[in-house]
Order: C-alpha cells, then sequence, then structure tokens
C-alpha cells in the first residue's frame, strides 16, 4: 500500500491535505539553508547504500510517517536560529524522557489505520441499536471483518497518543513542541477518541463497540486522526533525533551571531566511521581558505566530509560528532567533490569539472556566508593545465571574505604561489614510509605536504614486479 506523507502540499489553514494524509504545520514560513542535491550526495547525507548513508545511521523511527518525517527534517537544513534552537531544546526535551516513549503504537498500527481510512467500506449506520449492528454485520460481514481486526489498532494509537500527553505534562516543552502537543490534547478531549485513548491492550470490543468506534473514526473524526497520524509522525523524528543523539554522544553545537563565517571545532570526527580520528580547526575571516594536501588514503577527503556532513546536522538542530563546536549560520553549504562525466551528452569530466566550478562561483557570488568544499581540482586534465587552472580559481575565490573555503589538492607546486596570502591556511596529512609500508597519522600539521607514495603503493602490491615478469 503506497503511504502519502505530505509531498506538493496544498497548504491550508494550519495544516494541510495530500491524498489521504493531513500534514500539520506550524504556521510560519521557515527559511532554510541553500545546499543542492550533488552537495547532499558528497558528504553522504543519503545514500542508496544505507551503510553509506548518515540519514540512514541516525535514522531511529519505527514507523514510516516518522520516518518519512525525518528525511524531511533532514532535507531542510535552517537558515533561522531560532528554528535550529528549537529543534535543538526539543531535542533536549526529549533526551530526558526516552524511556517513557510509547510502545504502543508500531508501523503496523499506522499501516492498518492508513489502510481502513483509505478503504471504502460500506457506511456505518450513525443511529446505535442492536438491530442496526447485527444486519450490519450480517449483511456486511466482509467490512465488519475488516472493522473488527482494525479497531483495536486505533485503540493502540490512540493509547499510544494519550501516553505522549501524559509525558508533555511532566517535560518542560520549547513552544515549537507544544504547539503539536496542545494539538493531541485537543483531539483527546473528543468522547469517541477518549475512550479508545483509555484501553487496555489486549482488550476485546463488542460488535456494538467496534461499529461505535467504526462510525466515528471513518467520518466524525477521520480528518483528526489523519491529522494526528502526522503529528505523530513529526514527534517520532524528533524522537528519533534524540536517540541517535544519546546513541553516539553527539554534542549540541553553539551558534555565534555574526556577519562573518566562524567555524571553530574541537575533537570533530566523521560520523559514519566506526574508529575515527578526531580534528581541531579553527576558521575565520581572517583565515577563511584551508588549502589541505596530503598523500592519497591520508585523510583529506574524510576531514571535507566530516566537516560538511557537522555544519549540516548544525543546521537542522542535530547534535555533532565533536567535543565542541562553535560556527555561525550559513546561508548555503556547497561541495565539489565527486564529479562525473556524461557519456550521453558527451560532456567530458574535466567540462563538468568546469560547470561545477561555475555554478559555485554563480551561487556564493550574493555576498552571503556560504561553506564550500573543494576536493582534488581539476583531475580531468594534465598537471600543468591543471595548475594553471587551480591558481586562477583560488586567486579568485580568496577575493570572497563572505564564506570559508576548503580545498583539498595533489598539486603540491602551487603552494608556493599562494603564500602570499595570508588569508589561506596551509595544513597537511603526513604519511611516513618505511620498507614500503604506510604509517598513516591522519593529524592536521601546520604547511604543504611533499608526500608522493603513488609509486611506493604500485611496488608494494606488486604491481611493479608483475610488470616486470611481462
Amino acid at each position: 500500500m503506497e503511504m502519502r506523507y505530505g509531498m506538493n502540499p496544498q497548504k491550508g489553514n494550519g495544516y494541510y491535505l495530500t491524498g489521504n494524509r493531513i500534514n500539520l504545520t506550524n504556521p510560519t514560513n521557515p527559511r532554510f539553508m541553500q545546499i543542492d542535491k550533488v552537495t547532499f550526495n558528497d558528504i553522504s547525507i543519503f545514500h542508496t547504500e544505507e551503510e553509506l548513508s548518515i540519514f540512514h545511521k541516525l535514522n531511529f523511527t519505527k514507523t514510516g510517517v516518522g520516518k518519512e518525517w525525518l528525511r524531511r527534517l533532514f532535507s531542510q537544513p535552517h537558515e533561522d536560529i531560532k528554528r535550529v534552537i528549537g529543534t535543538q531544546n526539543i531535542i533536549k526535551s526529549l533526551l530526558e524522557h526516552l524511556d517513557e516513549w510509547p510502545t504502543d503504537i508500531s508501523n503496523g498500527t499506522i499501516l492498518v489505520m492508513d489502510k481502513f481510512l483509505d478503504y471504502n467500506i460500506d457506511p456505518v449506520p450513525s443511529a446505535r441499536s442492536t438491530l442496526n449492528d447485527v444486519t450490519y454485520k450480517i449483511f456486511h460481514s466482509s467490512d465488519y471483518s475488516m472493522i473488527k481486526y482494525s479497531i483495536r489498532h486505533f485503540a493502540d494509537f490512540y493509547r499510544g497518543l494519550k501516553k505522549l500527553s501524559r509525558l508533555f505534562t511532566i517535560a518542560e516543552l520549547p513552544p515549537q513542541f507544544q504547539f503539536y502537543a496542545d494539538r493531541i490534547n485537543k483531539v483527546l478531549r473528543e468522547a469517541p477518541l477518549q475512550e479508545l485513548s483509555l484501553t487496555n491492550s489486549g482488550d476485546k470490543f463488542s460488535m456494538k463497540q467496534n461499529l461505535h468506534y467504526a462510525y466515528h473514526v471513518s467520518t466524525t473524526y477521520k480528518r483528526d486522526t489523519l491529522e494526528m497520524i502526522d503529528v505523530f509522525g513529526r514527534l517520532e523524528a524528533w524522537y528519533s533525533m534524540a536517540v541517535a543523539v544519546k546513541t553516539f554522544g553527539l554534542t549540541f553545537p553553539k551558534f555565534r551571531d555574526s556577519d562573518q563565517p566562524h567555524f571553530t571545532a574541537e575533537g570533530l570526527h566523521h560520523i559514519l566511521l566506526d574508529h575515527p580520528v578526531s580534528y581541531d580547526l579553527i576558521m575565520n575571516p581572517d583565515q577563511n581558505f584551508l588549502f589541505l594536501t596530503g598523500a592519497n588514503m591520508a585523510g583529506k577527503s574524510t576531514l571535507i566530509k566530516a566537516i560538511g556532513s557537522s555544519v549540516f546536522l548544525a543546521h537542522i538542530g542535530m547534535g555533532v560528532p565533536v567535543r565542541s563546536m562553535e560556527l555561525t549560520l550559513f546561508d548555503g553549504l556547497l561541495s565539489n567533490i565527486t564529479v562525473q562525466d556524461n557519456i550521453v551528452k558527451g560532456e567530458s569530466y574535466f567540462f563538468n569539472e568546469v560547470q561545477r566550478i561555475k555554478t559555485t562561483i554563480q551561487k556564493i557570488n550574493d555576498g552571503k556566508k556560504w561553506l564550500v568544499l573543494i576536493d582534488e581540482l581539476f583531475k580531468g586534465t594534465n598537471v600543468q593545465d591543471a595548475m594553471k587552472c587551480s591558481l586562477a580559481v583560488i586567486k579568485g575565490l580568496v577575493k570572497m571574505k563572505n564564506s570559508l573555503f576548503i580545498l583539498s589538492t595533489h598539486l603540491y607546486e602551487i603552494g608556493d604561489e599562494l603564500k602570499p596570502y595570508s588569508n589561506i591556511a596551509f595544513k597537511y596529512f603526513e604519511t611516513n614510509v618505511t620498507d614500503d609500508q604506510l604509517d598513516f597519522s591522519y593529524q592536521l600539521k601546520e604547511g604543504i605536504s611533499n608526500d608522493r607514495i603513488g609509486y611506493v603503493i604500485l611496488r608494494r602490491e606488486g604491481v611493479v614486479n608483475m610488470l616486470d615478469k611481462l
């Protein structure tokens, strides 16, 4: 069965309806940080392979509607400090009550309710009488069977909402969260729904009760029930974020109110790594460009993606994998990490690299604060051409003091020509080679790398020996 959770919304009075699903929205006009599909992929927020997806690792929802709400929250990083702090406060509130989350509502509960509300059952008589009930059960037996099976799931759902309502009375809730708590309390004051919420798990309903509740949830309170499903999904998404913060020991970053970009992190690591090495990094208007060098496998790409993904998580109100972090809100996050050629369009790898850089310059030339991540410029052309192109790009980007730039490269030679620029910080990852064995410290050092280990790896892996024997 297809679940509908609010795509392409038609907005109404406080909530919007799509298909059979009503989505409740807080009546505000949120602003979101600019981030495109390429960047989402580059920093691994979403990925078809679950072990490579940050969203999958941090997803602790149990229902489809909760997962879709969580996906939405991960798709809309905020550009509004109040909403970021509001989400942080929601997660902090839930962290104190994780063990009290109701277990009555499962994905099966939601699926059965959704199917029942979408199914065109023969109308249940509004007038309650034994004759009417018996007649319906006899002449609409298949529909009654569905009612009998479904109503106990509605009871599970409303009983779970009742437990949430009780939890909300003891938790100190931020206003953004209280909005949804108030909606639940209002719906639970409706007599038939209140009766369902006061049932016990495993209760069996009489024919009269089944038809009584079926009539109300399919007519009078259908819209309320659909609304509550979406409310629960949103709450579960926040609950999932709280579970992730506790499970992975994440830390809430602090935001600095400044027109200039700042980023400071201690003990930063990539959230997808099981045994990560942490980094310390400071970037500000005085040094807003990080020129990063080091051999392959030394850790450059991991650092870039760790910074990008952590800044992203900070902007959705999540905790991040650091000991401490302080940053400004960024208006946009843009990456140039994974570039591909396009055989169908006849576009080369280098051409698409140029187009991505062109897109980057066009976007960030708006006076706003951007975090720009570039991993290995111009791999699609020869070394001399790549150095000339890279220098042109870097010398242009360093003029833009409104953004932070992190660029990695193998083109160590261009570093000397960039040293006169005071806002460029030069850091590298060192690699030690002993008897063809590589030792990576994964620690940032000041300066420019001069490691060249490509031939060492070729020889270590036996390729040189195989070639000699040809």
